[in-house]
This record gives C-alpha cells, sequence and structure tokens, in this order.
C-alpha cells in the first residue's frame, strides 16, 4: 500500500491522496479504495486510474462530521444521507488522514460563509458606487483585508484546536507509561520524554495564550471595520436615493417647459393686442427656460439607466421624440401620457372588466359520456361544453403572454446568458395559469382568428389563426414596441388512456429580440389531466425543455419532475441549467411551475457526487445566493367561480369594437357559454362542428376530383378568411400572414 504524504496545514486548492480501507458490506466487508481530499470534497475511486472518468462518491465536509472509533477506524457522516466507514493501515497514517480532514473541513466552512457574503455583496443594495467617485474600490479593499484576516484567524484557531488535542492526548499516554514504573535505562528514557512533552505542553500553551490575544484583538478591529463599512454603504444608499429624486424633479421641469414653450407660442400671436404682456411673457420664459438648461447638465450622470444618461446629454427638443416605451415603463407611467401630441394626453387607458358570469352548477352523467372515447384522438370526439371553459385554443395561447414583462426585462439585458434566464422563466411562466384550470378550451373553427391588442397598456400586438382543421394547428404572433417579437405554430395530439388525459404539444416557439438579435426557440412539455373518471381533477406537466440561442450558442435545459406520491422534492418542482456554448454553466434556475422561479450564478462547478448509485456522477455547482426572477400573480377575487381565470384570461373574450369577423370573440356557441345558457351553447356547438366536418368533406371530394381531372391549381379568393367553407389547401402559415398585412 502506497504511502500518503505527511499533511501539513495547506491551501484550500492542495490535495491529499492515498489508500483508505471502505466498509462495503458484510460479505465483502473493508475494501481498499484511493481517497482523494480536495476544496473541501472527500472522494474515492476503486482505482487511481478511475480519477478521470468515474468518481464511485463524493461528501462535503463542510457540513460533515468526523469522529474515531479505535486506533485505526474513523467515520464520516454529513447527518446521515452518506456515512463512510473507513480504516488506515495504522494509527500513523489514522492520524494523518484526521488532521488533513479536520483542516480542509475548517476551509471548507470557511468558503461557504465567504460564498454567503459574496452573494450578499452583489445584492442591489450593496452594489458599487458609480464610477468617479472612489467609495466602491475603498469598500472593496476593506472587505478584502477584513477576509485575509478572517482566514488566518481561522487558521490559527484551527491549529490551536488540534495542537491542545494532540498534546492532551501525548501526556495522558505518557502518565500512563510512568505509572508502569519501569526501571533501567527504559525508566530513564520514558523520564526523558516526559520533561520534553511538558516543556512542549508549556510552550503550546503560551502559544495558545497569544493566538487568543490576537484573536481578540483581530475581531475587535474587524467589527469595528464593518460597522465603517455599513456606514459608507448607508451613505451611498442615501445618495442614489436623492440622485432618483433629481432625476425625477428633472423630468417635471422639462414637462414645464415644454408647457410654457406652448404658452409662449399662444402669447406670441396675440402680441398684437397686448404688447406689455407679451414682453412681460417673454421674459418670464427665458426666465423658466435657463433654469432648465442650468439644471440638465447636474443630472447627466444619473445611474439608474444608460439611456437616460444619453438622452439628458442631448437637447431638450428632441428629449420627447427619443422616449420609448422601455423608458416609460421605468418611470411606471402609462404609455398614453407620454405622446407628443396633447390632445392624446388626455386620452384614458381603457379599462378591461374584472368579471364574468358565475360558472352554472350543471349536474353530468361522465361516464355515459366517456365509455364510448376511450382510444380515439381528442379532436374527434364531440364533447359538451360541461368539459369546456368559454375561451377558444387560441386565447389560450395568447394567455403565454399573462407574463410579458419578463421578454420585456430580457431585452434590456446586457448579457445574453442572463437574458437566457428570463426567457427561460417566461417559458414556465406560461404554465401557472393551468394549476387550477381543469377545463378544455373551445377548438377553433378553420380559419378562426384572435387579436390581442395591448399596445397601449403593455406595447404588444398579438394575433393567432387556426390555419389547419385536421390536424388542428394554429399560428401565433406577437410583434412589441419594447424590441422583441415571439411567434409559434401549435398542434396539439392528445389521447385519452381512461383515467388521464395526455395532451402533446407539437411545434416550436420563437422569440427574437432586436438588441443583439439574439433569436431563442424552445418547445411546451407534456400536460396530463388526472382523475377523469373517478375523483377530482387534477393537472401535471412533465418532461424537457431546451431553451436554445441560435446566435451565441447558449443553451438553458429545463426539466418539470412529474408529481410522485413517494418523492420527497417540491410538487411541480422545475429546475434547470444556463450554459454557453462551451457547455460551461453561468446560472442554475429553480423553483415551480406554478408559484416562483428563482437564478443563481454558478461561482465553481465540480464532478463526482453521489447519485444513490455507485459509479453514476452528479455535477455539484456552487452558486451565489438565489435570486428570483418571476413569481405568479395572485388570481381576482372570487376566481373559484369564474373557472379560474386570471385578470387577462377575464379580459380575452370581452367584445371589441373593430375586430375581424373571424375573431373568435364573434363565436355564438362560446358567448352562450359564458352567459351560462349552457343547453343552447351545446346546440349551437354541435352545429358548427358538423358544418365544419360538411365543408372538410366537401373540399375533399372536390379536390379528388381534380387531381383525377387536371392538376391545375384551385385559386384562392380573400373571402376564405372569413367564409370557412372556401379554405382549400392553401389554408396555412401564408394566410395567417396575409391575413396580418390586411389589418
Amino acid at each position: 500500500m502506497s504511502e500518503p504524504k505527511t499533511p501539513t496545514p495547506t491551501p484550500a486548492g492542495d490535495t491529499y491522496k492515498g489508500w483508505v480501507f471502505k466498509w462495503t458490506n458484510y460479505i465483502k466487508g473493508y475494501q481498499r479504495r484511493w481517497f482523494v481530499l480536495s476544496n473541501g470534497l472527500l472522494s474515492y475511486y476503486r482505482t487511481q486510474a478511475e480519477m478521470g472518468h468515474t468518481c464511485r462518491g463524493t461528501i462535503n465536509l463542510a457540513t460533515a462530521t468526523i469522529t474515531v472509533d479505535d486506533a485505526c477506524n474513523f467515520v464520516i457522516s454529513n447527518g446521515g444521507a452518506q456515512t463512510y466507514h473507513l480504516k488506515a493501515s495504522c494509527e500513523v497514517e489514522r492520524q494523518r488522514w484526521i488532521t488533513a480532514l479536520e483542516l480542509a473541513k475548517a476551509k471548507a466552512a470557511r468558503m461557504q460563509a465567504e460564498s454567503d457574503d459574496s452573494g450578499d455583496d452583489f445584492s442591489p443594495s450593496s452594489a458599487p458606487v458609480a464610477p468617479g467617485q472612489g467609495g466602491g474600490s475603498q469598500n472593496s479593499e476593506v472587505q478584502s483585508a477584513l477576509r485575509t484576516l478572517g482566514s488566518k484567524v481561522e487558521d490559527l484557531s484551527t491549529c490551536n484546536d488540534l495542537i491542545s488535542k494532540h498534546g492532551s492526548a501525548l501526556q495522558r499516554s505518557l502518565s500512563e507509561l510512568d505509572s508502569l514504573r519501569l526501571t533501567g535505562e527504559a525508566g530513564d528514557k520514558i523520564r526523558q520524554v516526559t520533561e520534553r512533552a511538558t516543556l512542549f505542553r508549556i510552550t503550546s500553551n503560551a502559544m495558545i495564550n497569544a493566538c487568543r490575544d490576537f484573536l481578540t484583538l483581530a475581531q475587535a478591529h474587524s467589527k469595528r471595520w464593518q460597522k465603517a463599512l455599513q456606514a459608507e454603504r448607508d451613505q451611498r444608499v442615501r445618495l442614489e436615493e436623492t440622485l432618483e429624486q433629481l432625476a425625477k424633479q428633472h423630468n417635471h421641469l422639462e414637462r414645464a417647459f415644454r408647457g410654457a414653450a406652448q404658452a409662449n407660442a399662444t402669447a406670441d400671436n396675440k402680441s398684437a393686442a397686448g404688447p406689455g404682456k407679451g414682453e412681460a411673457s417673454d421674459e418670464d420664459d427665458d426666465n423658466e427656460f435657463f433654469d432648465a438648461m442650468e439644471e440638465a447638465p447636474e443630472f447627466i450622470t444619473v445611474p439608474a439607466d444608460p439611456q437616460f444618461h444619453k438622452r439628458s446629454s442631448s437637447n431638450i427638443s428632441g428629449f420627447n421624440s427619443e422616449m420609448c416605451p422601455d423608458d416609460q415603463s421605468l418611470n411606471e407611467e402609462p404609455l398614453a401620457m407620454n405622446q407628443e401630441s396633447p390632445s392624446q394626453e388626455l386620452v384614458p387607458l381603457k379599462k378591461r372588466r374584472t368579471r364574468i358570469p358565475d360558472k352554472p352548477n350543471y349536474s353530468l352523467n361522465l361516464w355515459s359520456i366517456m365509455k364510448n372515447c376511450i382510444g380515439k384522438e381528442l379532436s374527434k370526439i364531440p364533447m359538451p361544453v360541461n368539459f369546456n371553459e368559454p375561451i377558444s385554443m387560441l386565447q389560450r395561447l395568447s394567455e403565454d403572454l399573462e407574463y410579458h414583462e419578463l421578454l420585456d426585462k430580457a431585452s434590456k439585458c446586457q448579457s445574453s446568458l442572463e437574458q437566457m434566464c428570463y426567457v427561460a422563466a417566461f417559458s414556465v411562466s406560461s404554465y401557472s395559469t393551468t394549476v387550477y384550470r381543469t377545463g378544455k378550451p373551445f377548438n377553433p373553427l378553420l380559419g378562426e382568428t384572435y387579436e390581442l391588442d395591448r399596445r397601449r397598456e403593455s406595447g404588444y400586438r398579438s394575433l393567432c389563426e387556426q390555419v389547419s382543421h385536421h390536424p388542428p394547428a394554429a399560428a401565433h404572433h406577437v410583434i412589441s414596441d419594447r424590441g422583441w417579437t415571439l411567434r409559434q405554430e401549435i398542434t396539439v395530439a392528445s389521447k385519452f388512456r381512461g383515467k388521464y388525459l395526455s395532451i402533446m404539444p407539437l411545434g416550436t416557439i420563437h422569440a427574437i429580440f432586436e438588441k443583439g438579435n439574439n433569436h431563442y426557440t424552445w418547445k411546451k412539455v407534456t400536460t396530463t389531466v388526472h382523475n377523469i373518471i373517478v375523483g377530482k381533477l387534477w393537472i401535471d406537466q412533465s418532461g424537457e425543455i431546451d431553451v436554445v440561442n441560435h446566435t451565441t450558442g447558449d443553451r438553458c435545459h429545463l426539466k418539470f419532475a412529474p408529481y410522485s406520491y413517494f418523492s420527497r422534492d417540491v410538487a411541480r418542482k422545475v429546475t434547470g441549467v444556463v450554459m454557453d456554448k462551451d457547455g460551461k454553466a453561468h446560472y442554475v434556475l429553480s423553483g415551480t411551475w406554478d408559484e416562483k422561479m428563482e437564478f443563481s450564478r454558478v461561482m465553481q462547478s465540480s464532478r463526482g457526487g453521489e447519485n444513490g448509485t455507485e459509479g453514476k456522477q452528479k455535477t455539484v455547482y456552487q452558486t451565489l445566493k438565489a435570486r428570483e426572477v418571476w413569481r405568479r400573480n395572485p388570481l381576482p377575487d372570487g376566481a373559484e367561480t369564474m373557472y379560474y381565470f386570471t385578470a387577462l384570461a377575464l379580459s380575452l373574450n370581452e367584445l371589441e369594437e373593430g375586430v375581424a369577423p373571424t375573431d373568435s370573440r364573434r363565436r355564438p356557441d362560446q358567448r352562450l357559454m359564458e352567459d351560462g345558457r349552457w343547453e343552447e351553447a351545446n346546440a349551437e356547438k354541435q352545429r358548427l362542428e358538423e358544418k365544419q366536418r360538411s365543408a372538410r368533406r366537401e373540399r375533399e371530394r372536390e379536390a379528388a376530383s381534380q387531381r383525377t381531372s387536371s392538376q391545375s391549381e384551385e385559386a384562392v379568393d380573400e373571402d376564405s378568411l372569413t367564409d370557412p367553407s372556401l379554405k382549400s389547401k392553401y389554408s396555412s402559415f401564408s394566410l395567417f400572414y396575409c391575413h396580418l398585412l390586411m389589418l
């Protein structure tokens, strides 16, 4: 057996290796394994050759306990999840490992504490001050000195504990030898060793006392420095708040100046009737003009928004024309209040409805309907409206924009990796509206459209169209004034299995950002509706999503864990890792698809965690403190009686002027169901579906006859956009874009 080197207090980056016997089971007993201690992690392999590819297990010493059984045995445990029973070849080798493990444990705990402190330093309240003020560099130097001093003090404290423990053990051993009362040369040797041990203990105690005094003094100075640093941070926060208030005052002065300039122009037109008043007005306007121009340079360096800095340094006359929707959202002002025309400033935003008629409580013989549906495709089953909710599938697609502000924030990101976090959170947020929504949306008719215009409130405009009847397919296109475009083509494959219903969306979602020209794509996961026949309906999302940035090669892999009664994990859990094109992890995402998502920056990653079975590895990420990137909005009051609709869903079916004749808001069966007239809605729904099937059979018959007679192409008339009976094989995504241009 190779003899490992004698461990000494070394930096955390150094390693300690050697052969140690590990208890495996009662049949094989102790087996020799190659152990490696590095960066606070203790890993083991069967042979040294396995170090490059197969790690058999790893334990983190930061939270582990180390106990000694006898002369050669010792145990390492991290609270019951992992326990290693180890045996060294001799007592000396065991002591070397114990010393190395205790030093590594102390350093690992210190590194974990420093990582938590560094996570706090990256929070917004402790961000560095603006360049030119000099506060950020001084704070960083003080913080670096505190960390270095703390590291040295921890090393001294660890060495003191080890010396005290080993010195006491040596003194007890010598006392036991002395009690044997040996005579002759052996007794003289023992007395000499005892005297030397006594001198060693006295010297060690003196050093321990000196170290304790140094530790007390260092802690006192450390607290003083921390108080000074905190005072500097508080002062910086107050300065930032003052600058923000000055920036708002500057914005108000800008508006006051524009209003005064318009009043001045009106007074000049009336100067012939009252020249004295005209001169006084000119003088007042000049005073206001020069006051505004003198105050403007003081706010050029406002650190709230780099674009705001550029606008403030330009001339005042072009200020309003450079305003963009992003800046208006930052100032928390409605879009309609920042237009150039004074008449438009008084136009209020449209108030959307916040309630719909309550859902009636109708009884239904479920089994009589379901017994003939097993194994059939869902789109071919005539389902009553009792299983529906009063919106169409096109409106359900538009509901993905419930958290459009995530894309607004992503469009402002400077880093594509951070932008990926927001895009991934947006892909997860679209499922938060389905947690209580067990109703099925109406199947759109061929050529049915839905337009959602929220440019004045939220800066985007959405348009959906049903472009295929069998298989059912829809196209969705969204354009935002805030620098992003979203489009998707979706078709749904669904199967009823008697006990549950599986809905598998097919198609790709594209998100394109003007800034950086980043192009992201991803697909949806499988939705499962459980307890169709017996029990309470509930919905689960499961599968994996790969969000890919085709411009930079960045990738985010999201995993939706399926619900399991025997699992200890949080229900509806979602995890993901953001990696660059080289496969290096930069962010870790975690949360649930029905509540919130958080992301953490990866500081260090390592391979070799135990996954319950020997031979399998998992990656361990050391991250900073997690930050929340998305949280679900609360449901409106009384949502349980309104199909659990969100605030956006309540307004989707609200009648509006100027929508297309094919808009989903004009569907009679859907409108009857919303009003609570379900019997009439069932009759109307069956009539529309039968009419669509007849039109489809007629189109297929005409197409077959044309193929046998001639190969001439069928002309497409523009009226086919509003008349489903005229839809032909050209009803595809091209019609959707034609319709978009016509609107």
